[in-house]
């Protein structure tokens, strides 16, 4: 099993108070939640899924 580390950008909305964060290194890999617990379970399982659809070139 590859392990990799990537660096996510997060930030919240003023008006809802919702967390955002995206991967840049992982096209399609964003997410939000209203806690940064929730948030790291949901990036955590979005970057599972986007280096579930990388072909064998781009892993």
């Amino acid at each position: 099993m590859r392990h990799y580390q990537f660096s996510a950008q997060i930030e919240r909305d003023r008006e809802s108070g919702v967390y955002v964060a995206y991967v840049p290194a992982l096209p399609g890999a964003y997410t939000q939640a209203t806690s940064l617990d929730q948030l790291q379970i949901n990036l955590k399982e979005v970057k599972e899924l986007c280096l579930e659809e990388l072909t064998a070139e781009e892993n």
